[in-house]
């Protein structure tokens, strides 16, 4: 099975027609996709101009989509090894006991799911590796806060478990990120279950 930086190499392979490029660029988010699978294949389509149901799109508009996601991979490679660096210093002075930081790394490991959407059409509009700087930077700092660490709202609807959505938790309502439940203080938390509780009694 071939890794992402071969897939990689295909799509950028210009003796390939179009539609075998493609095929290999949305293999590579089987190893890497920060939104998860569908949720950043309509992300990259959306922003590098690229029909999501087209199979034979432009190379040019692929290596675009292409570029994002390997900006954002580079990123969060760099930063798994400096993650897994903490964790044998930590283990070496005697802290066994994992934090907040080392559940939501350990969840997300690989790099599939990392910042999981409402909905595979629902997401940032940013680029992921400035998606993935602001959600690692809220984790690194260990504060719970008010605002979605994405893009700053206040406003959050928890998200419950369904075949339909790749996680539950508190959804933000203007980017559709579902933040980790540790990077928000209590407060925000109950006021975004107080929101799907009014949601489901509505639509009773």
């Amino acid at each position: 099975m071939a890794g992402f930086r071969a897939l990689a190499e295909q799509v950028r392979n210009p003796r390939l027609v179009a539609t075998q490029r493609r095929t290999a660029l949305r293999k590579c988010l089987e190893r890497f996709a920060p939104y998860g699978h569908r949720a950043t294949w309509h992300h990259l389509c959306t922003r590098a101009g690229i029909a999501t149901q087209d199979r034979d799109p432009d190379p040019e508009r692929l290596m675009a989509a292409l570029a994002e996601l390997e900006e954002a991979r580079t990123l969060w490679l760099a930063y798994e090894e400096e993650c897994a660096a903490r964790r044998r210093k930590e283990k070496y002075h005697g802290i066994r006991q994992p934090g907040a930081l080392d559940e939501w790394h350990r969840r997300t490991w690989g790099g599939c799911d990392i910042v999981p959407c409402e909905s595979p059409q629902r997401h940032p509009a940013a680029r992921l590796a400035v998606v993935l700087r602001r959600m690692i930077a809220a984790m690194e700092a260990g504060r719970p806060r008010r605002d979605c660490p994405v893009c700053g709202s206040t406003h959050f609807a928890w998200l419950p478990e369904s075949p339909d959505s790749p996680a539950a938790g508190p959804a933000c309502r203007q980017c559709g990120v579902l933040a980790p439940v540790s990077v928000l203080t209590p407060e925000v938390l109950m006021a975004a279950d107080r929101v799907h509780r009014a949601g489901a009694f509505a639509a009773a």
